[in-house]
């Protein structure tokens, strides 16, 4: 049952629940931004009013324009996030794969660094206290812990975040009016005269902007967990959100106008606003709220991949669903490696001030891949072009201004950042080009010329009956088509004699959850296709949907599947079922193009780690039969040999 189906109306409990899920990444940022901007340079008037309107206008044009606004209206029955977006434009142009998979890497490259720089910016507040308290041990004990639960499921926890990101909210907006209605005069920084002074004037003005950009961050997870709580939910509640927020930073702002001429000296002026004897209590919600917001960085990865499973752009990896809420699902292999990518962070960069140099560049790749796919679903909205141009030309240059902002990172720690977005890329695009590789030689034959050797093959007791029903799953997206390779499976190969044959086909929607099915009757009694039409986030447990068909059809007198056995006929027993599963290799791979045989080779690499084909299909592998089948290269055409006679 889907408990958050309710909530996507307009309620007071799905704007709860939008504020614990939604806004965890963004909600935190005013743990860091500040002290980035300002860094080890002295504190002026012109580096706070211009770094506030910068916070202010980006936070207005990026987060609240582009996605609250527009990108939002991109749901796809209701889901978001940037391979949603894909599944809705997929159809418009090829080459749209790749923005998509850059996004969607740069979006699990942000989810290792999420979590570290989040729990390190609210642990460091300890420092207050003790100057030399290492904080590293107990930000590694944090997240790992984190990540230790998530095998046990988040639904429980989920119920408390939206109470305990009320509170957090809350609380940044009382901590920072104490301070803006002291000194009012500096809401000055709403004009956005100081941004654009700042960054003309300002000897490191790029340098700002790549700290100004941490302000937006969690802006695509505003997106990519729609399926949450619903759009209207989303909006209403980023009001208050934005409002908590920017009265935090302004709050900041008025902190350091009367510490002019200082320095920071590591200081954030975060934890500055509160008062001594809420020092403790405060440091406490707000390290929870880094675990919040790290949770929904970390689930989002979770369902980022199983998407990007059924979109063919990831290796098949076991996907567990702890409970039945729709989008509760746990990934070992990726709960594995954002463990590894996060303590990899914390052990290069130790303190949070270090990642910031790091945090934003591999986001800023999502935004810039969310914008191209969202230019082509304005387009096949049919919105006016001087629009869609306005929408391309606005956010193209304020991202790619980010950009050259962040690059100055990558010297100092963006690299990588940027190496694991790299590597996450590479994956995808290894395992979608090898298997276009791979259906490239893939041949399929009209099945309706093996009708009557079929039909003749289930009644010949010549042949040992290998199967009472026999299965095949089959790629041929036409029912008058099959692949040769199984036709010489059942003819020649071991010639297979069934009750009945069945080939089974997978095609996953653009829609996230469709669950549908349509049955053919080729040859009625002996040869049945089943097309199943499933949405890219419904689990695809093969065995059990053909099952459910199976029971259906029986019990529409549309088949026959008591055994032919005589003894077990006699007893009305039901036949065994068999599924026959064709795992394709390439044969002479190095007839193939340098590129090609590279992502071939890597591909069979990954294989080694991902689940084998009737894993992945959710196939009981004591009713599975796997065969081997070469897809050559080359033909014996092209072998020249000469034959001789010997004396």
């Amino acid at each position: 049952m889907d408990i958050t189906k309710d909530f996507h109306k307009l309620s007071a409990a799905g704007l709860l629940i939008s504020l614990g899920v939604i806004f965890g990444d963004i909600g935190t940022s005013p743990l860091y931004v500040f002290k980035a901007i300002i860094g080890t340079s002295v504190i002026t008037s012109n580096l706070i009013y211009g770094g506030l309107s910068c916070i202010f206008w980006t936070l207005t044009l990026q987060t609240t324009v582009k996605y609250v606004l527009i990108t939002l209206r991109a749901d796809n029955k209701g889901e978001g996030g940037i391979l949603s977006l894909f599944s809705l434009v997929k159809r418009k142009a090829k080459w749209l794969i790749f923005p998509a998979m850059i996004g969607a890497a740069a979006l699990m490259a942000d989810g290792m660094i999420t979590p570290p720089i989040t729990v390190s910016s609210a642990i460091e507040g300890l420092k207050i206290y003790n100057k030399n308290l290492p904080t590293v041990p107990i930000v590694i004990g944090i997240i790992s812990l984190l990540f230790i639960i998530q095998r046990f499921g988040t639904s429980v926890v989920g119920k408390v975040f939206g109470p305990i990101m009320f509170v957090w909210f809350s609380m940044m907006g009382v901590l920072g009016f104490v301070y803006l209605i002291e000194y009012p005069e500096v809401l000055r920084a709403l004009n956005p005269y100081y941004a654009v002074h700042i960054l003309v004037n300002y000897p490191n003005a790029w340098l700002i902007l790549g700290a100004v950009f941490l302000c937006t961050t969690g802006a695509e997870a505003l997106y990519s967990d729609l399926g949450h709580c619903g759009k209207a939910n989303v909006r209403i509640s980023w009001i208050y959100v934005k409002i908590c927020l920017l009265v935090n930073y302004f709050g900041q702002g008025v902190w350091l106008l009367q510490h002019q001429g200082a320095f920071l000296n590591d200081q954030n002026p975060f934890f500055l606003l509160m008062p001594n004897w809420f020092l403790t209590p405060g440091i406490i919600i707000a390290t929870i709220a880094a675990v919040v917001a790290s949770q929904a960085m970390i689930s989002g990865s979770f369902t980022l991949v199983a998407e990007g499973v059924r979109l063919n752009i990831w290796p098949k990896v076991k996907i567990n669903y702890p409970s039945n809420q729709k989008g509760q699902l746990y990934v070992p292999s990726v709960n594995l490696l954002l463990w590894l990518g996060c303590m990899l962070v914390i052990l290069v960069f130790k303190e949070s001030r270090n990642m910031e140099a790091a945090y934003g560049l591999a986001i800023n790749m999502t935004f810039l891949a969310t914008t191209i796919l969202m230019a082509a679903y304005l387009m096949k909205k049919h919105t006016p072009r001087y629009l869609i141009f306005l929408f391309l030309m606005v956010y193209l240059i304020i991202e790619f201004s980010f950009l050259i902002g962040n690059a100055a990172k990558i010297t100092h720690g963006g690299w990588l950042t940027l190496l694991l977005a790299g590597l996450l890329f590479g994956v995808m695009l290894c395992w979608w080009w090898a298997r276009k590789v791979k259906n490239n030689f893939v041949r399929y034959v009209d099945i309706e010329g093996y009708y009557p050797i079929l039909s003749e093959l289930t009644e010949d007791e010549t042949v040992p009956r290998f199967a009472s029903q026999l299965v095949y799953l089959t790629s041929a997206n036409f029912r008058s088509e099959i692949e040769s390779k199984i036709v010489y499976s059942i003819l020649q190969k071991k010639p297979k004699r069934a009750d009945v044959y069945w080939l089974v086909h997978v095609d996953v929607t653009d829609e996230p959850y469709t669950n549908e099915y349509k049955v053919d009757h080729l040859i009625k009694g002996k040869l049945i296709r089943i097309d199943f039409r499933l949405g890219f986030r419904v689990e695809q447990r093969i065995s059990l949907l053909f099952r459910k068909v199976v029971e259906e059809l029986v019990k529409n007198n549309e088949v026959e599947i008591t055994s032919r056995y005589k003894t077990l006929q006699k007893y009305n027993m039901v036949g065994d079922f068999r599924f026959v599963v064709l795992e394709k290799v390439v044969s002479r791979s190095n007839n193939l193009k340098f590129t090609q045989r590279l992502v071939v080779d890597i591909y069979n690499l990954l294989k080694n780690f991902s689940l084998s084909e009737e894993r992945g299909f959710g196939l009981d592998s004591s009713f599975v039969t796997i065969e081997r089948v070469p897809l050559v290269i080359s033909g014996t055409k092209e072998i020249n040999i000469e034959r001789v006679y010997w004396e």
